[in-house]
């Protein structure tokens, strides 16, 4: 972003945070079109997946709507399915105090620390969209993960712009669901070697998701 673009993040926030705080009265309250554990894959890299419950502690801290998490778990620790993980967190408002939190901020936790972060093309389909990539390690693991915001017609990563189509879309449109979607890919042999498996699975699921969330 330019200085110029930066001077206006603070107005932005702002105005998020008093379109959210009049509350969901005036806001349309979208419903799925599909349950959110049908755009998840069953098995990957033949590694059935288990779908796995938030603990409730932490379910309340999100304060999503639905949501659906979904563990693969190889016996092989050389597997590179192992103990990865597929996380989908749908709001179908956004209000004052519930909103998506950044993994930004809550990935470097319980031990993990982040090496590095940054932008990530991804092609889906006939698009290109452009997801959030970070690589973290604890001790001596690592896991590669790619995150983005999805919903109203919009695949997003730049939290700053995420919060601005909030804005908008909350006066123009009524509207503020939203979904955040995270992709773990443990690291067992390289790092391009998880990316190139983090973008296959992200690029598989992205339009089972816009699926699944309202048009």
């Amino acid at each position: 972003m330019s200085s110029r673009a930066w001077r206006w993040v603070p107005v932005v926030v702002l105005g998020v945070g008093c379109v959210l705080s009049l509350g969901t009265a005036a806001q349309i309250i979208p419903q799925l079109r599909e349950p959110l554990a049908d755009a998840l894959p069953e098995s990957i890299e033949g590694v059935p997946g288990i779908d796995a419950p938030v603990p409730a502690d932490e379910a309340a801290v999100a304060g999503f709507t639905d949501y659906a998490l979904r563990v693969y778990q190889s016996a092989d620790s050389t597997s590179p399915m192992f103990a990865s993980s597929i996380y989908l967190g749908y709001y179908d408002r956004q209000t004052r105090g519930r909103t998506i939190h950044s993994p930004k901020n809550c990935l470097p936790g319980a031990g993990w620390e982040a090496l590095s972060s940054g932008p990530e093309r991804l092609a889906v389909a006939e698009d290109t969209v452009t997801v959030n990539r970070y690589l973290l390690q604890n001790g001596d693991a690592r896991a590669l993960v790619l995150y983005w915001y999805q919903g109203r017609g919009r695949v997003a990563y730049n939290e700053y712009m995420v919060k601005w189509d909030l804005l908008r879309d909350a006066i123009l449109k009524r509207r503020t669901d939203e979904a955040l979607v995270r992709v773990v890919v443990t690291i067992t042999d390289s790092e391009q070697q998880a990316l190139s498996l983090a973008k296959k699975i992200a690029a598989d699921i992205e339009p089972a998701v816009a699926r699944a969330l309202p048009r």
